[in-house]
């Protein structure tokens, strides 16, 4: 029988969740993988399969960022994001479910290996911030870098050159991460200037950006609040402040 791809929503007209329910938790089949592939009909790109929290489904994370949820059978899968009603609302699942993650993979990037602009006073914030600096709305972005500061947020960089890491931003992004004062080279490399680098140096623009793709990053600026939330695209300093709850005064 074909695998039936059903909106997230098709499942409240239907009875799964009382034939489902007694796997509840359940780890997910061994060959679930497997089985998602026989009834594609060709290979996805999985990267994990986990529970969820509705019985009998599992969630199945694609590499890129994309989510989908099968039974235990591989035969029906529910293609969209997956909602708690509750008591406050409805709750994205899925996106909650994303942000943590994201959260986790950016948080464990040290220190050392981000470019990191930081305010003269208190901290009040903190935003990750994935860059190329051929990318005019991380130009944009990255002008308001004082204003920035000035409101208390921390702006830290990743590399994510959006030809991949052979491109020529990828080298640029090489050259800042291996000067000895990266936010002045990164500054620089926005200016357009000549960025002068150590002899030898493994910059870490390519491992910068298989995290990016994993974190479901498509393009730059892609910023990444605390929480783990993305914002993909520019968006003004005050707007940003508004976003984290900071009183960046006049209009947001």
């Amino acid at each position: 029988m074909r695998s039936r791809l059903l909106p997230a929503f098709a499942l409240v007209g239907l009875s799964l969740a009382s034939a489902l329910a007694s796997s509840a938790f359940a780890e997910p089949p061994a060959d679930l993988a497997d089985k998602l592939n026989a009834h594609s009909g060709q290979p996805l790109p999985i990267e994990a399969i986990d529970d969820s929290p509705v019985p009998g489904l599992y969630e199945v994370r694609l590499r890129g960022g994309n989510t989908l949820y099968s039974d235990a059978e591989g035969q029906y899968m529910i293609v969209g994001d997956l909602y708690q009603n509750a008591d406050d609302g409805m709750i994205n699942l899925t996106e909650q479910a994303a942000n943590e993650r994201r959260r986790a993979l950016v948080d464990a990037v040290p220190e050392d290996e981000r470019v990191i602009y930081k305010p003269a006073g208190e901290v009040k914030a903190r935003l990750t911030v994935f860059t190329d600096p051929t990318c005019p709305y991380c130009h944009k972005l990255h002008a308001e870098m004082t204003q920035l500061n000035d409101m208390g947020i921390e702006v830290d960089y990743l590399a994510f050159p959006r030809m991949g890491p052979n491109s020529d931003a990828a080298r640029q992004l090489a050259e800042v991460w291996c000067a000895d004062n990266r936010s002045e080279a990164m500054s620089a490399a926005f200016r357009g200037d000549s960025v002068e680098t150590a002899a030898s140096c493994e910059a870490p623009i390519a491992s910068q950006y298989r995290l990016g793709v994993e974190s479901g990053i498509q393009g730059t600026p892609a910023i990444i609040f605390p929480d783990g939330k993305m914002v993909p695209g520019y968006l003004p300093a005050k707007r940003l402040a508004t976003m984290l709850g900071i009183n960046a005064g006049g209009d947001s």
